[in-house]
Order: C-alpha cells, then sequence, then structure tokens
C-alpha cells in the first residue's frame, strides 16, 4: 500500500456469461482479452525511447491456454512495438515472482469489489489503478448462468 507509486494496475473486467458463444473457447477467448489488455500498461510510454519489453506472466498448466497467451502477446508486440524494440516474454510460478503475486493480489481484490461489493481491499490498492474496464458492460445476454465456469 505504501509502494503504489511505484506501480500501475490495469484491468480488464470480464464477465465470462457475457462472453459469445465464438470466444469461449478456452485459447480463444485469454488471446482475445489479453489483446484487450496489452495496451493500457504501456500507453503514454514513448515506445521508441523503449529498448526492450519484457512480459512476465505465470506459467499456465494447459498448453492450450499457453500458446494462446504467447501468440496473442507476440502479436500484439510484434504490430505494435515500433522498428528495432525487442521483447522477451518469460513464464514464471507466481508462488515465486513477487511482482506475479502483486498482480494476483490487485486481481483478487478487483475481483472481491465486482463479484460481492467488498471494496477493503480494493480501496487499498485504488491509488494504484491506472485503469478498470468492464469490457461486456453494455451486454445484456447471459449465455450461461453465472456459476458455470470458462
Amino acid at each position: 500500500k505504501n509502494n503504489l507509486s511505484n506501480i500501475r494496475i490495469d484491468n480488464i473486467v470480464v464477465r465470462k456469461c457475457k462472453t459469445g458463444t465464438s470466444l469461449q473457447e478456452p485459447s480463444k477467448f485469454y488471446a482475445k482479452m489479453l489483446a484487450y489488455l496489452i495496451p493500457y500498461p504501456i500507453a503514454g510510454y514513448d515506445l521508441k525511447q523503449i529498448d526492450e519489453v519484457i512480459v512476465i506472466t505465470d506459467s499456465l498448466p494447459k498448453r492450450a491456454q499457453r500458446d494462446a497467451w504467447n501468440k496473442a502477446i507476440k502479436t500484439y508486440l510484434a504490430n505494435k512495438l515500433p522498428t528495432g524494440v525487442k521483447y522477451k516474454l518469460m513464464h514464471h510460478q507466481s508462488r515465486s515472482h513477487y511482482g506475479l503475486q502483486i498482480a494476483d493480489y490487485c486481481n483478487w481484490a478487483i475481483f472481491k469489489k465486482w463479484e460481492f461489493g467488498n471494496t477493503f481491499h480494493y480501496n487499498n490498492i485504488k491509488p494504484g489503478i491506472k485503469s478498470e474496464f468492464d469490457i461486456f458492460r453494455n451486454g445484456v445476454r447471459k449465455y450461461y448462468d453465472d456459476e458455470k465456469p470458462l
């Protein structure tokens, strides 16, 4: 909480039950959501002044999800970064990487706010939140009950 000025929290809120059937395949779903999220953390930076972009994600157990994430991230970076800017994609187990533990906590706090209306932890991180976007906010159709996981 005391170091929020040193981090940037960008989040998209995805109500999976509002996800259209064409996106319900996990590899398509995660790739598409990542494509929406990735621009936020790099917004406002002069990318021509950056030598290398390093993206660190949690290790994903399912190969299809991992491959979809990798493809989405690499495709976005290859298309959006200026020529000559290198990028590196790294996967670590969140339990062994403090940055991923911070990200997990922030996502959990945002989840608690949206899912249960519990804002205690959310209010602790709120000063560090730079973007929070409900991607299906205008959608009214639910493709399945909220309880069914995607």
